[in-house]
């Protein structure tokens, strides 16, 4: 064994957690993700997806992926900066800045390689990035790659925000990232005030709408439209793996911005372009996210049940009031234990533990999508309690 293996080989707790049959990752599906999925042979209610509109196994995504697919082939062996643009890439970008009321879209690969392509990019050595505490781990890794100085704010405090800002020269560019809904705890960022706050700093804000699109605004356009500042936020991120049901993302801004990216954004120079299909299913995902209101106010719906039903019975869930829901058990081997125990009663949900969040913010992550039932959420509501009264979370 190397001394690289020698190393890495002390990393045990994986297995630790294996042995004592609590280890809760990579579980296979072997079904469409739905409100009901087949792990092991056994259906399972999914309460851990992100696709928020309920869109990933519907037809008529599965349907335009197939025909992108007959017509252009699985990939496009190259990136969108060489041979890897095609028609239908150029296509969705058009309909995205329609969509988020932009001048202009870039799409990336991932939504990961947006953030880390967007925000390494835009700012210099003596320039600004001012960032919430937690935000997602792709914003963070894109402020370790830039040259500029980091300023990190306390979590959605504006007071915290402000003062950073007035620490920078005010002759620098200034960058505001934030999430629109934060994905573990399911807060939702002060836009509005954020902007406030860059017009009176000669900041610029970008804003990431992972979990806001699908969920806030008309059209699910997401949280700066729901807060009405869509206009004044620079720079708006979306990813398509979660609401838009397919895989990649993109940055909405002006032709200033994306004129520059395209020729200095690495994750987007050196990764190759979207498959066919999954273009093709995000183009389907905004017209039927358009056209089909009733998704989105039926999330809303099973949102307000949720959120109600967890409060009542007892439950910690912090500030959140979205579909992201936050049951708190600020204990690892429980926070396992009970992703297990409701594994075997037929509940998928995530676990969040440390270092995601602090050792004693650990907690159950329950989400919901437009195509859950209020019997599906009321009978997962009902086991949850269960399980958590077993290991002594509530009363």
């Amino acid at each position: 064994m190397n001394l690289l293996q020698q190393k890495l080989a002390k990393y045990t707790t994986p297995q630790q957690a294996k042995s004592a049959g609590v280890y809760p990752y990579f579980r296979a599906i072997s079904s469409e993700q739905d409100p009901e999925v087949i792990i092991d042979g056994k259906k399972v209610l999914m309460f851990g997806s992100n696709c928020y509109s309920g869109l990933v196994n519907d037809p008529r995504i599965k349907e335009a992926a197939v025909e992108a697919t007959r017509k252009y082939g699985t990939g496009c062996a190259g990136s969108p900066f060489l041979n890897g643009t095609l028609d239908l890439h150029k296509k969705l970008e058009a309909r995205l800045a329609e969509y988020i009321g932009k001048e202009d879209v870039m799409i990336y690969s991932t939504g990961f390689g947006v953030n880390l392509g967007v925000v390494s990019t835009l700012t210099g050595r003596e320039d600004y990035i001012l960032w919430d505490e937690q935000d997602h781990a792709s914003i963070i890794e894109g402020r370790r790659l830039s040259f500029s100085q980091s300023l990190k704010y306390k979590h959605n405090d504006m007071e915290s925000l402000e003062k950073q800002l007035q620490k920078c020269d005010p002759d620098k560019v200034k960058l505001i990232v934030s999430d629109s809904v934060f994905s573990m705890e399911g807060d939702v960022a002060h836009v509005k005030e954020m902007v406030e706050l860059a017009k009176k700093y000669d900041a610029s804000v970008m804003i990431d709408e992972a979990h806001g699109i699908g969920v806030f605004g008309e059209g699910g356009r997401g949280v700066c439209h729901a807060q009405g500042v869509a206009d004044d936020v620079d720079l708006i991120m979306g990813t398509f793996s979660k609401s838009f049901a397919s895989l990649g993302g993109f940055i909405a801004t002006s032709k200033e911005i994306t004129n520059y990216l395209r020729h200095h954004s690495r994750s987007y120079i050196f990764t190759a372009s979207i498959t066919p299909a999954s273009t093709a299913a995000a183009l389907a995902a905004i017209d039927i996210m358009e056209k089909e209101p009733e998704r989105q106010e039926n999330l809303w719906k099973l949102t307000n049940f949720a959120l109600d039903g967890f409060r009542q019975a007892g439950f910690e869930i912090g500030n959140t009031s979205t579909p992201i829901i936050p049951l708190f058990i600020r204990d690892d081997f429980k926070t396992f234990a009970i992703t297990r125990d409701l594994l075997d009663d037929g509940i998928f949900v995530n676990p969040v533990v440390s270092p995601a969040v602090a050792p004693t913010d650990t907690l159950i992550r329950f989400s919901l999508m437009a195509t859950h039932t209020l019997d599906q959420v009321a009978t997962a509501i009902e086991k949850i309690t269960k399980v958590f009264k077993k290991h002594g979370v509530i009363a």
